[in-house]
């Protein structure tokens, strides 16, 4: 099974990104990295969902800033977005949770719901 998943919706503006199993930092760059070079990101995205409940991060809690340099490197791509993070996992929420304290051009914020990423994003 592929560790990442995309699906464009267009009436909300928004790229879902579905991730399954365990899941590192290297994976989190290389799946961005992907998606940009293969213009999976539409120029006119708001937002991104990123649902991480079929996944298990294996990320060092003083691995965030990577995650949150990654973005603003990035700017170009999620410069002015909204990025929702789901997980249901505890444990799995800690790093989103730092990584929100480092945004810089971009909002992040984790969710435990789609429904509640969604009201936020489009809020």
């Amino acid at each position: 099974m592929n560790k990442f998943k995309y699906h464009w919706d267009s009436s909300r503006k928004t790229v879902f990104k579905l991730y399954a199993g365990n899941i590192t930092l290297e994976d989190i760059r290389s799946s961005w990295e992907y998606a940009i070079a293969n213009n999976l990101i539409p120029k006119e995205t708001v937002g991104f969902v990123l649902d991480y409940r079929e996944a298990s991060l294996q990320v060092k809690v003083d691995s965030y800033e990577a995650i949150a340099d990654f973005y603003w490197e990035h700017v170009e791509v999620f410069g002015g977005t909204k990025i929702a993070i789901i997980s249901t996992n505890p444990r799995d929420i800690v790093i989103p949770m730092l990584v929100e304290t480092r945004d810089n051009g971009y909002m992040s914020k984790p969710f435990s719901t789609v429904e509640a990423a969604l009201e936020w994003i489009l809020s």
